[in-house]
């Protein structure tokens, strides 16, 4: 494990794509990395390694020993039976504030995503961007999940004066893999930089920021990051003529993956199984 100069952080869903990303970067930040999944990766780098789930009291007070930072990735990524979800996604939430504020842990960052507002129609935002007051508009039970997130980390923050940042994740991949994606990527380099920046960010009390690179087509207010630290450094634009020569549909603004700020989200249905 590398020397921490900056504390230990706690991230949740550690094996996971993001998690993948941040375990690493944050390390290189400075920070002591401790995973927590329910398996352990082949390669997990420089982290101290807990194998359990989010759900199991127990499991995130042994995770949540000297802890200054959490970082709550766990959860089911895509849309699932509302069963799946409410004791993954919910109940698995509430377990992580709840025991960050048992161990004493300050601070909480959380994963939510732009499907936390995925029915707004892109051509309402044609000429502005989208802020983080707007009322939340979910796009499936996923995106009802991470809408409970934020409302429970504003809860835990005003009734534990917990120090809470919930991060609208867009698409964070090595690359934009569509023409959507163009939006809403999200680099792994500034995923670390947000990150970082948010568990370092002074008098952080609640705030919702969205998680994008600085594409010159995104939809997002980039303010509230900005204000935390965060300086987005990368731009979608480079893969653009790649994603567009790449691309096997035509553009159709009545498409829901082009209608919808959630794209396709918005048809997806839970599986029978």
């Amino acid at each position: 494990m590398s020397e921490s100069t900056h504390g230990r952080i706690l991230i949740t869903g550690a094996a996971g794509g993001v998690g993948t990303f941040l375990r690493t970067g944050l390390a290189d930040r400075g920070w002591a990395v401790r995973g927590l999944d329910l398996v352990t990766p082949p390669d997990p780098g420089p982290v101290e390694w807990r194998v359990g789930d989010v759900g199991d009291p127990a499991v995130l007070d042994a995770a949540m020993q000297d802890v200054d930072v959490v970082v709550h990735l766990a959860g089911i990524p895509v849309e699932d039976r509302f069963d799946r979800i409410l004791k993954t996604n919910i109940d698995g939430t509430y377990q992580v504030f709840d025991a960050a504020v048992r161990n004493g842990v300050p601070r909480v960052l959380a994963a939510s995503s732009n499907h936390a507002v995925g029915y707004y129609e892109r051509a309402d935002y044609a000429d502005s961007t989208i802020g983080v007051d707007v009322r939340p508009r979910p796009d499936t039970y996923y995106g009802v999940s991470k809408v409970f997130m934020e409302a429970i980390g504003s809860f835990y923050a005003d009734r534990h004066n917990l120090q809470v940042a919930c991060v609208r994740i867009g698409s964070c991949f090595e690359a934009p893999r569509s023409r959507r994606m163009l939006d809403t990527w999200l680099s792994p380099a500034d995923a670390v930089r947000l990150f970082h920046a948010l568990a370092t960010a002074p008098d952080l009390r609640y705030e919702i920021v969205y998680g994008v690179s600085a594409n010159k087509t995104a939809w997002w207010d980039m303010e509230p990051g900005r204000r935390l630290g965060y300086v987005a450094q990368d731009d979608s634009d480079v893969f653009a003529a790649k994603v567009e020569a790449e691309a096997a549909d035509v553009y159709d603004p009545e498409d829901p993956e082009y209608k919808y700020l959630g794209g396709v989200f918005t048809t997806f249905v839970p599986p029978e199984d």
